[in-house]
C-alpha cells in the first residue's frame, strides 16, 4: 500500500467521531472509519487497493468530482454502459472482452437507486478484483436483501446528503482487520482543523435558512457568480485539459489533482472539529426519519407519468427521483419560480466530457446520453410542490428511443417504457 503524500503532523489523530463510527457499523455490520468526506474516502480505498495504472469500470453519469478523485489515485476510468432509465450499470452490455483488464469495479447507485450489487460482486469474485460502492446517495437503499454499501471490498457514504450535515463521511470495509490500516491513510491525508472555516460551518445553516425564507437562492447564487466565487458556469467544471494531463502524469498524487477535486468542498480533506462532528451526530440522530419521509416522498414521485419506477418491492428512501420529462430546461425554469432548486444533473456524461485523452469512453454510450439530458432529480421531501409546479407547467414525460429500449428488466432496474 502507498499511502500518498502525508498532511501536516497537527492534522493528525484530531478529534475523534465518538459514536458516528458505532452507529454506522450498526446498520451496516461492518467496520467504519469516518472521514471528513465521502470522496476522501474514496481516494483512501481506491489507492489502498488498486495498482497505480490501474482500470476502473464506472458510469458516466456521475459526478465529475468521482472521476478526478480516480484520476487522482493513479487509475484510468473506464465507461460503463447504463440502464436508460435508471443509469446504473448494465453488467450485460459490458464487452467481455473489458472485464479481464480491470483492477475494480465502482457503482454510482445513482440518486439512491441501487447498481446491481450481487451481479457485480460475482463478477469481481470471478476476476479477483475488489469491488467498491459509492453510496453517497444511497445510505438508505438496499439491493439483494443488503443495505447499499454491504456489498463492496470498501464503500464509502456521504453524511452531506440525507443526513444534511454538509460534512463528513463514512468509509466502510468487510475486512475489519483493515480498520486501522486504513485510519493511518486517512490521518496521513488530513490537513489540520481552521477555527474560521469550523466557526463558518456552524452558523451556514442559519445563513442558508435566511436564504430559502426570503427566497433568495438565485439571487445569492448570482452575487457568487458576479464575484467570480462560482467554481462551475454550468452543470460541469471547466476540464482544464492541459493543467489535467499534467496532474495525471504526477498520479497518484491528490495533491496535484486538488484544483479539480476540491470543488463545492474546499474542506474535503480538512479535519472535522468540535462544531462540525457535533453538527454531524445531532443530524445523523435523525436519518430514519428523514429516510421515511424520502420513502414516502418517492412512492409519491413513482406515481408520476414523468417516472419509471421498479416493477417490483418498496419504494427506496432516494435522495433524489430522477423523472424523465422532454424539455428538463423548461421544467427546471417552472420549478426555480417556485423556489425549488434542482442540482445533481450530471450532463454529459463523463466519456463525453473528458474525452479519450483522459477515460475509456463506454461501448454503448446512447442510454447514458439520453439518461442524463433527461432526468430531473426531484427532491422527495418536496414532491407534493413539484409535482402541482410540473402539472401547472404541462411537462410532458420523455419518450424513450426505440432502440434504447429494454425486453425486461434486470435484478434491481425497471422494465420496459410505459410510453
Amino acid at each position: 500500500m502507498v499511502m500518498g503524500e502525508a498532511g501536516s503532523g497537527s492534522a493528525r489523530r484530531g478529534s475523534q467521531p465518538n459514536g458516528l463510527e458505532e452507529t454506522m457499523r450498526g446498520r451496516l455490520g461492518r467496520e467504519c472509519v469516518y472521514v471528513p468526506s465521502c470522496r476522501l474516502g474514496l481516494f483512501v480505498a481506491l489507492r489502498h487497493w488498486c495498482p497505480p495504472g490501474g482500470r476502473v469500470l464506472m458510469s458516466p453519469v456521475n459526478d465529475d468530482v468521482i472521476f478526478f478523485v480516480v484520476l487522482a489515485a493513479g487509475l484510468r476510468p473506464v465507461q460503463a454502459p447504463l440502464n436508460p432509465l435508471d443509469a446504473s450499470i448494465d453488467v450485460a452490455a459490458v464487452p467481455e472482452e473489458t472485464w479481464g483488464t480491470l483492477s475494480a469495479v465502482l457503482t454510482t447507485n445513482l440518486y439512491g437507486n441501487p447498481d446491481p450489487a450481487p451481479e457485480l460482486r460475482a463478477r469481481c469474485d470471478a476476476l479477483g478484483i475488489p469491488l467498491f460502492e459509492d453510496a453517497a446517495h444511497a445510505i438508505g437503499s438496499e439491493v439483494g436483501g443488503r443495505p447499499v454499501g454491504a456489498w463492496g471490498d470498501a464503500s464509502v457514504f456521504s453524511l452531506s446528503k440525507h443526513v444534511g450535515a454538509q460534512t463528513g463521511g463514512i468509509l466502510s470495509v468487510a475486512d475489519p482487520e483493515l480498520r486501522e490500516t486504513l485510519r493511518d491513510t486517512r490521518d496521513a491525508l488530513l490537513t489540520p482543523s481552521r477555527t474560521a472555516s469550523e466557526l463558518a460551518h456552524a452558523v451556514r445553516p442559519y445563513a442558508e435558512a435566511a436564504v430559502r425564507r426570503l427566497g433568495l437562492r438565485r439571487a445569492a447564487w448570482a452575487t457568487l457568480g458576479l464575484l467570480g466565487l462560482a467554481e462551475r458556469d454550468g452543470i460541469r467544471m471547466p476540464l482544464r485539459p492541459e493543467a489535467l494531463a499534467g496532474a495525471v502524469r504526477a498520479a497518484p498524487d491528490l495533491t496535484a489533482h486538488d484544483p479539480w477535486v476540491r470543488v463545492d468542498m474546499h474542506t474535503y480533506r480538512q479535519t472535522s472539529g468540535p462544531l462540525r462532528l457535533h453538527r454531524v451526530r445531532r443530524c445523523l440522530g435523525r436519518l430514519d426519519e428523514v429516510l421515511e419521509a424520502s420513502r414516502e416522498g418517492t412512492e409519491l414521485l413513482w406515481s408520476t407519468r414523468w417516472a419509471r419506477p421498479p416493477e417490483h418491492g418498496r419504494a427506496q428512501p432516494l435522495f433524489r427521483v430522477p423523472l424523465l420529462v422532454a424539455d428538463r430546461d423548461a421544467a427546471i425554469a417552472a420549478l426555480a419560480r417556485r423556489g425549488i432548486v434542482v442540482g445533481y444533473l450530471y450532463d454529459p456524461p463523463l466519456d463525453d466530457y473528458a474525452g479519450e485523452e483522459f477515460t475509456d469512453p463506454s461501448p454503448a454510450p446512447e442510454a447514458a446520453r439520453w439518461f442524463a439530458r433527461h432526468a430531473l432529480p426531484v427532491d422527495p421531501l418536496r414532491a407534493r410542490e413539484a409535482v402541482a409546479v410540473l402539472e401547472r407547467s404541462g411537462a410532458r414525460p420523455a419518450d424513450l428511443p426505440r432502440g434504447l429500449a429494454r425486453p425486461g428488466a434486470t435484478a434491481n432496474g425497471p422494465g420496459p417504457s410505459r410510453d
